[in-house]
């Protein structure tokens, strides 16, 4: 009898074995195909938006081959001059000195404002969450409007835009922050409701900014309208250390994201600082989006659109989704942005090109998820 029961316990644990194995197969084989689709789209996506540079740069009034933009940017990065023998000093400056940098601006601005919205809608656990949530862009807006307002009235003074603009999204995130901790904790619900009145608040505070300008007031409403031209090689060198170095971060502390993403409690019970990663993600996010909307005004949709579309394609891990949001964000703005220099005589400011397309692709979102929660 006792024979027989341990042959049963052996059989029984032979079975489990054989399962287990099975399964850890099973998930490992799933997990291997989804890296190997997501490394392939992040592939595309890079190789798209190289030709994407390279159509866009030669773009506009100055009719530039593509081969001389591959030529110029080749001998100024190099510092060859025997790529530029047969290429017009004019044409050099244009594609160098002009359409360039705008180019890489909106590359890094799209990749920041993505990365970031793909950060607040895992962190808050809201899906039509971003750094307008926070109200961080609302406090970059307030400070840039401060700015122009205070340089059209004091004479022989003048207060540097970008600067103004990050200063005010960086006490923006810190007032928000303190009205949202309660005993020394920081909660997303709090998080979102405190972010929502202080964005309201200057949001009024904006108004009131544009009535006091008057006749002057279009400087500001230009800003806020969100655009990119005449950015310079000065707003690359801004931008690229923060918006990388943030990014970066994000993605390296995306395994804990992805646990946060399961609550307070369950996060905490595996073993993750919740408070420690939240400050972590709330810095980084912020950070980005204060440098894109210092660098750019305001521009819409990015930061909501590119996570929903990724998120259809690759799922919701946010180690595959934060490097494909910073890849995607950036070519989604950079044809915004060439859409909006060259289809009209007259240039539109992107952040109106991103609004246009991003409230018909909400209307369809909506619509397609109602039609699936009646169903």
């Amino acid at each position: 009898m006792g024979k027989a029961f341990q042959f049963k316990l052996e059989g029984l644990y032979f079975i489990y074995e054989k399962m287990e194995r099975e399964m850890n197969v099973d998930i490992n084989s799933l997990l291997t195909a989804k890296y190997r689709k997501a490394k392939f789209i992040f592939f595309i996506l890079a190789i798209i938006l190289f030709c994407c540079l390279i159509i866009s740069a030669r773009l506009g009034r100055a009719d530039i081959g593509a081969i001389q933009v591959l030529k110029i940017i080749a001998g100024k990065v190099s510092g060859n001059p025997q790529f530029l023998q047969d290429i017009m000093d004019s044409q050099q400056a244009i594609v160098w000195d002009i359409r360039l940098p705008r180019i890489l601006t909106s590359i890094l601005v799209g990749s920041g404002l993505a990365v970031s919205g793909a950060v607040f809608q895992s962190l808050l656990m809201n899906p039509l969450a971003d750094s307008y949530t926070m109200g961080v862009s609302t406090g970059a807006a307030f400070g840039a409007a401060l700015a122009i307002y205070l340089n059209l009235i004091v004479q022989d003074f003048t207060l540097p835009i970008t600067l103004c603009a990050f200063a005010g999204a960086f006490l923006t995130l810190g007032l928000v922050v303190s009205i949202a901790k309660v005993k020394g904790y920081i909660n997303t619900a709090n998080l979102v409701i405190a972010g929502i009145i202080v964005s309201t608040i200057l949001s009024a505070a904006i108004s009131l900014i544009k009535s006091a300008a008057g006749e002057q007031v279009a400087a500001i409403v230009y800003w806020l309208m969100g655009s990119l031209a005449a950015r310079s090689w000065e707003h690359v060198y801004l931008g690229l250390p923060f918006i990388v170095l943030g990014t970066l971060v994000c993605i390296y502390f995306s395994g804990d994201l992805n646990i946060m993403c399961l609550g307070e409690q369950e996060a905490r019970t595996l073993g993750v600082d919740t408070q420690k990663v939240r400050r972590i993600f709330l810095i980084c996010g912020s950070l980005i989006t204060a440098i894109c909307v210092s660098i750019s005004g305001i521009i819409g949709f990015v930061g909501l659109i590119v996570p929903h579309m990724l998120r259809f394609l690759i799922g919701s891990d946010n180690r595959i989704l934060l490097p494909l949001s910073a890849v995607f964000g950036g070519l989604l703005l950079l044809l915004a942005d060439t859409a909006a220099r060259v289809l009209l005589n007259v240039e539109i400011p992107v952040g109106v090109v991103t609004t246009l397309l991003g409230g018909p692709f909400f209307i369809y979102i909506f619509v397609s998820r109602k039609k699936t929660f009646i169903g």
